[in-house]
C-alpha cells in the first residue's frame, strides 16, 4: 500500500488568529499596548501610562496567562477549516504547536470548538526534530510543513530536508512586516491559494 502523505501545521497565525486577540487582552487586563504590526515582538509591548517597554522576562508569563485563560478569544483563520477538509482527503494532518504539555488539552478542546479534530503535538524549541519524529511515526511518503516563524523552517530544513516548507503569516496586519523565511520553499498567507500549493506537493513524486 502506498504511504499516505502528511501535513504538519502550526496553529497560531496559521489556523487560528492569536496576536490581535493577545493585543486586545493586554490592553484590557494590563494596560499594555502591543504594536505587533512592527514585526519586532521583543520591543512591541509597552506600558500604556509611561510608554516604557515591557521587559522580556514579563512577556513570556503574559503569553502563558493568555493561553491559560483566554484561548477562547482566538478566531479561525478564513479558509483554514475548508482547506484542512480538502487536504485531509489525501493526507494525514498533525498540528505541531509550541505550547507546554499542560496546554495540550486546552489546544485540543479549542480546535475542536472550531471544528478541527486532528492530532495535536505540543513542543518547545525548534520544530525540526519533532517534525521528523512525526513523519517517521506516520511513515509518510511526502510531507508539507507550515509555520509562521522562520526559525522553525530553518529547523525543519536541517532535520527533515525532504519536507516541503510553506511560510504562512495569516494575520494581515502582521504579514507585511515579516519577510519570507529563508528556508521555506514558498510564502503564501491565505489558505485558498496555499491549499492548491500544498495538494500539488503532497501529490508529487
Amino acid at each position: 500500500m502506498m504511504a499516505r502523505s502528511l501535513l504538519i501545521t502550526d496553529c497560531d497565525e496559521v489556523l487560528l488568529h492569536m496576536v490581535a486577540h493577545f493585543q486586545t487582552w493586554l490592553g484590557e487586563a494590563h494596560a499594555i499596548d502591543f504594536a505587533f504590526e512592527t514585526g519586532d515582538f521583543a520591543s512591541a509591548l509597552t506600558h500604556r501610562g509611561s510608554g516604557r517597554p515591557v521587559t522580556e522576562d514579563r512577556v513570556w508569563p503574559l503569553l502563558t496567562d493568555f493561553f491559560r485563560g483566554e484561548m477562547h478569544r482566538q478566531t479561525l483563520v478564513p479558509g483554514a477549516l475548508e482547506a484542512l477538509g480538502r487536504i485531509g482527503e489525501v493526507a494525514d494532518i498533525v498540528i505541531l504547536t509550541n505550547l507546554g504539555d499542560e496546554a495540550h488539552g486546552w489546544r485540543v478542546e479549542q480546535l475542536a470548538a472550531h471544528g478541527i479534530a486532528h492530532e495535536v503535538v505540543c513542543n518547545q524549541g525548534g520544530k525540526g526534530v519533532p517534525a521528523r519524529a512525526i513523519i517517521e511515526r506516520h511513515q509518510a511518503g511526502r510531507s508539507v510543513f507550515i509555520d509562521d516563524l522562520p526559525v522553525h523552517h530553518a529547523s525543519v530544513a536541517k532535520h527533515s530536508p525532504d519536507t516541503w516548507r510553506l511560510h504562512m503569516v495569516a494575520e494581515p496586519r502582521l504579514a507585511p512586516a515579516v519577510p519570507k523565511a529563508e528556508h521555506a520553499h514558498a510564502r503564501i498567507d491565505d489558505w485558498p491559494t496555499a491549499t492548491d500549493w500544498i495538494l500539488e506537493r503532497l501529490a508529487s513524486e
